[in-house]
């Protein structure tokens, strides 16, 4: 399993990027995990203040 961003409520404000302990967000319009390096741990989720981050 891996944690996934919906595009619908990201706001790309990047609270997120700098939680991950294994680098798997990415920046752009919206920001995106990489399910190949996320490991899951939840790190993110807490971090978005706008509850994009789920569970996949």
């Amino acid at each position: 399993m891996a944690h996934f961003i919906d595009p619908n409520k990201c706001t790309a404000c990047g609270d997120c990027i700098d939680s991950c302990p294994v680098e798997a967000i990415s920046e752009g319009k919206f920001y995106v995990i990489n399910a190949d390096d996320c490991t899951d741990c939840g790190a993110c989720v807490g971090e978005c203040t706008h509850d994009a981050i789920e569970a996949q």
